[in-house]
């Protein structure tokens, strides 16, 4: 008889510090999709959904999906909207026996009132369905993972990339384990070790060590017998919770506990000394826009990555001080986005192509935080519904959308200003309105690290800038009031 298996994915990286709550019209603007539509939607794709139905036909697997539901990353996700979505899941748990269950999570959620939504929704689901029906699920890599997680999840497997272009892989491999503990009736455990620190392994980018070094030892310690995953999780440091940081996790079989100890304090260690290393050189607006300004890149262009307004990390995605720097310096050839900018797009929306307009573009939510609004005149290249294909690495082949969005040129400055908040990481957000990465000197983007996967093929070099918006690389500098004390870099500790 075909094992019955629970699936479906509910996402959110919180940014406590964004004054935006998450609620259910967020989700609806990104992923809200139930029932049979997800087979449909994230077939064949690069997505945690498309793991779980490879596994599926490989293993001959009755799936039954409930929801997938993902909003971009921002306030704290409303009792309304988790309560839906995870009741989703919950509901559906009740409804029969399952043999295992599989989930995409992102271990970085935070939901009004409940630190720890991820573990809350598993402790539940595992109360639901009992102790003997294995779980499996899968994390991004910047989850801020707590016992409870692992106490209720048999089976933990995080992405091992980032930018990250694994999480199909990733799903792959935790239904290979779910099929294990399925199949045998094994016993599989997650353990999880956490030094007192709030961010590490340099926002674990895996294209610059340590987690070049590290990646390939995590493969061989997952080909030891009865190792079934070993993952390091790099945390979310704009998250105020106790539990906040980097971890590594260890999903093993009872016999081999002693080893995934000795692996968990092995990869802690590596951890905490990985505290301090940071490969970003951080330029100002300023010193962004002059380089900008006398670049020659052999057709090729310059991209300047805005690190602390990315909206991948629950900024508000409207900070205005780098295009300010650009305009003034004079940069042409130069396209910048995205700008969310709701009110700024409606205007936009209704003007022809070719008329020139004034308008207040960005910096709405917080002036304080990467620049205020901009008077800005320029003329109107192009209006769009706003939805795009993805080509890149990332999620290659899925329909997004940035809701209605507008091509505003000003001086030398194609600016993409959009409805919806998404930070760039694929070549079509630009292209699918009319602006030509590959073709431009100058390409300024909202991101921090993921634009790379897309970006960097086509770039004669890549620059960080910090504009001083939410995301801002100096975390010591966010009002902490929830995380765990003594913890570093907001108390010297010594180890």
């Amino acid at each position: 008889m075909d094992k019955v298996v629970l699936t479906g994915a509910l996402n959110h990286e919180t940014n406590t510090f964004s004054k935006n709550p998450t609620g259910i019209a967020e989700f609806e603007a990104y992923y809200a999709i139930f029932g049979a539509q997800i087979f449909t939607k994230f077939r064949n794709v690069n997505h945690e959904q498309a793991g779980f139905i490879d596994c599926a036909g490989q293993f001959g697997w009755e799936l039954v999906p409930t929801v997938v539901a993902t909003a971009n990353p921002g306030g704290t996700v409303t009792k309304e909207a988790f309560e839906r979505y995870a009741g989703s899941i919950l509901k559906q748990a009740g409804a029969r026996r399952w043999d295992g269950i599989a989930l995409s999570l992102h271990g970085a959620m935070v939901a009004e009132g409940i630190f720890d939504a991820e573990g809350h929704l598993l402790g539940e689901l595992h109360a639901i369905v009992g102790s003997e029906v294995p779980i499996a699920i899968t994390l991004d890599l910047h989850a801020n993972v707590t016992e409870k997680m692992c106490r209720h999840a048999n089976i933990i497997v995080s992405y091992k990339t980032y930018p990250h272009v694994d999480m199909r892989d990733a799903a792959v491999h935790a239904g290979q384990a779910l099929e294990f503990a399925m199949k045998n009736k094994a016993k599989i455990k997650t353990i999880i070790r956490q030094p007192p620190q709030i961010e590490g392994l340099d926002g674990g980018r895996t294209d610059v060590e340590p987690m070049t070094d590290l990646i390939p030892r995590l493969k061989e310690m997952e080909a030891e017998d009865g190792i079934f995953a070993v993952s390091l999780n790099a945390g979310f440091a704009l998250a105020d919770v106790p539990f906040v940081g980097p971890s590594v996790t260890v999903s093993y079989a009872e016999k081999t506990e002693q080893r995934a100890i000795e692996i968990a304090n092995e990869l802690e260690e590596v951890i905490w000394q990985s505290r301090d290393r940071v490969n970003n050189d951080y330029l100002t607006p300023e010193q962004a826009a002059q380089l900008a300004k006398h670049f020659t890149g052999e057709s090729k262009p310059l991209v300047i990555a805005d690190y602390s307004d990315n909206p991948g990390a629950g900024s508000y995605g409207d900070a205005t001080n780098l295009l300010k720097a650009l305009l003034e310096a004079g940069v042409e050839e130069a396209s910048f986005g995205a700008v969310c900018d709701p009110q700024a797009a409606q205007i936009l929306s209704h003007r022809r192509f070719g008329e020139k307009i004034t308008i207040d573009l960005g910096g709405k939510n917080d002036p304080d935080l990467g620049g205020g609004p901009l008077r800005l005149t320029g003329e109107i290249l192009g209006n769009y519904g706003g939805n795009y294909v993805s080509e890149g690495p990332m999620y290659a082949g899925l329909t997004k959308s940035f809701g209605p969005t507008a091509v505003f040129r000003v001086e030398g400055v194609d600016i993409l200003v959009t409805t919806h908040n998404l930070q760039i990481l694929d070549r079509m957000q630009f292209a699918s309105f009319g602006i030509h990465p590959e073709k431009l000197k100058v390409v300024a983007l909202k991101s921090m690290q993921h634009f790379r996967a897309a970006y960097e093929p086509l770039a004669a070099k890549v620059i960080v800038c910090d504009s001083g918006a939410l995301a801002r690389p100096r975390r010591s500098t966010l009002p902490f009031q929830n995380v765990r004390r003594p913890v570093y870099p907001l108390d010297l500790i010594a180890r």
